[in-house]
């Protein structure tokens, strides 16, 4: 017998007033009742009733144990109570891991949002230049880019997004623009320095044909920011996500350059560790986020504008 069971069958005997009564309320026979009453006071090594054959009444240790069994009853009810209503209500911390640029663009003024709509919840954004490594992170939900490569995570689909190539029209004007993807091995590009091992290679795609082109410029950053205000400068051609150079290329400030030529996916991505159970908070803001790269919220400017 465990020591809550323990607890709420004393707790129902003290209100039943009886022996008899207690085991009409259990549906079990009044010596099992006796029994079991038995079994605790000889563990505690205590009287906690005294019986007779019409009534009981505690003993000053009754009167304690059944003092601290409602107590403990009553935390514990209110405990399950909780975490069953976060399942349904969201609240508590929620720790978010987002790149560095469209964290500030994007993440951070969906998050503020989130936080108005759901008082009870906190959020604590962490802005980093490389993709953390989740499962040994403190992180409920991350925001990544193109292909997950880790199949312990689970990936939602937030909006679609490519890669493009882009450069100034300055640099357009004075450098050329390049016809096929080998041209670009002769031009200055704008390279980020995210990740050592494809340092300055650039793979392209076209009729089924792909190619690795190995690009090199003057401009070479790990900052993405960096690297798009160097392009508007015209230092170079820059390969970057749609949502970062959507509004220059709207202005005429950049251009596309192989416009023909597919580049590795980019698409955003919320991912997560946990598939079940996953918490209210987590599903909310999942969810809003998605809502709020809606089309028809973008046109209503709603949220953020990627496009």
């Amino acid at each position: 017998m465990n020591q809550v069971s323990e607890l709420g069958f004393f707790v129902l005997l003290a209100k039943a007033g009886s022996l008899a009564a207690a085991a009409r309320e259990m549906n079990v026979t009044p010596s099992a009742v006796t029994k079991r009453l038995s079994g605790l006071e000889d563990r505690l090594g205590v009287r906690l009733l005294n019986r007779t054959t019409r009534r009981i009444s505690l003993t000053n240790e009754g009167e304690i144990y059944l003092h601290y069994a409602q107590r403990i009853l009553t935390d514990i009810a209110d405990m399950e109570g909780l975490v069953a209503h976060s399942r349904t209500t969201p609240r508590g911390l929620l720790r978010i891991n987002a790149p560095l640029g469209f964290g500030r663009s994007y993440i951070a003024p969906v998050a503020s949002e989130f936080m108005q709509r759901y008082p009870e919840v906190e959020i604590q954004l962490k802005l980093t230049d490389r993709p953390i490594n989740l499962p040994d992170e403190a992180i409920d939900i991350a925001i990544r880019f193109g292909e997950i490569p880790d199949s312990r995570l689970i990936a939602r689909k937030i909006a679609a997004n490519r890669r493009l190539l882009c450069a100034a029209p300055g640099y357009l004007k004075q450098h050329g623009r390049p016809a096929t993807a080998a041209e670009l091995s002769g031009h200055q590009c704008i390279v980020l320095r995210q990740n050592d091992a494809t340092y300055g290679l650039w793979r392209l795609s076209k009729d089924g044909k792909t190619e690795n082109i190995r690009v090199s410029g003057k401009a070479s950053t790990n900052d993405g920011e960096v690297a798009l205000k160097w392009a508007l400068d015209g230092h170079g051609i820059l390969m970057r996500a749609e949502w970062d150079l959507a509004r220059y290329l709207r202005s005429g400030r950049l251009e596309l350059v192989l416009e023909d030529y597919a580049t590795p996916p980019a698409d955003i991505y919320a991912v997560y560790l946990e598939k079940l159970n996953i918490s209210a908070k987590v599903v909310a803001f999942l969810d809003y986020l998605q809502e709020s790269f809606l089309p028809e919220r973008q046109e209503r400017n709603e949220s953020p504008s990627i496009w």
